[in-house]
């Protein structure tokens, strides 16, 4: 059983019974659906079933040659609401499923991106026609979470929020300056590496981390698409799983610059969301390649 299941409002799933029924409704009361023909000559099949607003369950297979479908994998998902990165983006599938992992170097995170691609019908469709590399796509990003808590900001004038924004900016000027192989740039940043430290690890003998740091970003766990973030939160709404009636959280947040959703069931989230304060936890990063039509 998907571990993230939760997340989507399936908490109470007893046993493998419950769980088939709830594949074949997705499967025969599907809100939308894709079809392609891969390079082995292999028809697969996707089916998307939301039981909220957004958020769901996709079924996919392949259809045999009596045209009868069969099921091989199921994943929980969240649609993303806005463009996350405009960064270059890699693809490759994994080894056991026709399912696929994407790949984005987003200076901003800091970390190498990795996330499970839920759109991969239409990466199929392009990769059959030998349309790659593709310019003009964007990345829409999603994770879902079944632990995480509300944290309080930090206090920051105007000033403070603005000279932020600037040293971030300027920060990933040289990022990308340094990725271009500018040896001023590197020697900069290094600088600032070891400046940072120094002075963190000065004020975290009497402040709590979580007044030095405002948002992160970092790998959690063996999974590659499995993260712990914390990020301010932009908008939230409540969404409820009209098939199991558990209510769903889900908050768009901004961590290291960079937009995304996240959902967690209401059980599994520790206070009060709202907008300013910061959301702490561990997800599992979806994401969405906005091919151009």
């Amino acid at each position: 059983m998907h571990r993230f299941l939760r997340a989507v409002g399936f908490s109470k799933i007893k046993d493998r019974k419950d769980l088939q029924r709830i594949i074949a409704n997705s499967i025969q009361h599907s809100d939308r659906s894709g079809y392609v023909i891969n390079k082995e000559g292999v028809m697969l099949a996707e089916f998307f079933r939301d039981f909220a607003d957004d958020m769901g369950i996709c079924v996919c297979g392949e259809f045999d040659d009596e045209d009868k479908f069969l099921y091989e994998y199921y994943y929980p998902y969240l649609t993303p609401s806005a463009v996350s990165t405009e960064e270059d983006i890699t693809v490759e599938r994994h080894a056991a499923l026709f399912s696929y992992a994407g790949v984005c170097n987003e200076p901003r995170f800091g970390v190498t991106l990795i996330f499970y691609l839920q759109n991969i019908i239409p990466y199929i469709k392009f990769e059959n026609e030998g349309r790659f590399p593709v310019r003009g796509i964007s990345l829409s990003l999603s994770a879902l979470s079944i632990k995480g808590q509300i944290m309080m900001p930090i206090a920051k004038t105007e000033e403070e929020k603005e000279a932020a924004r600037r040293k971030n900016g300027y920060r990933n000027k040289l990022i990308n300056s340094a990725r271009r192989g500018d040896e001023n740039a590197i020697e900069s940043l290094t600088l600032d590496d070891m400046d940072l430290y120094s002075t963190i690890s000065k004020k975290i003998r009497k402040q709590d981390i979580y007044t030095l740091v405002d948002t992160s970003f970092m790998p959690y766990g063996v999974e590659c698409d499995q993260y712990t973030v914390l990020g301010e939160i932009r908008e939230k709404r409540m969404v409820t799983n009209f098939l199991t009636g558990e209510k769903v959280h889900i908050l768009k947040i901004i961590c290291n610059e960079i937009e995304f959703d996240v959902c967690i069931n209401e059980a599994d989230l520790l206070g009060e969301p709202e907008i300013g304060r910061r959301f702490k936890g561990n997800i599992w990063m979806q994401g969405v390649i906005n091919f151009p039509h």
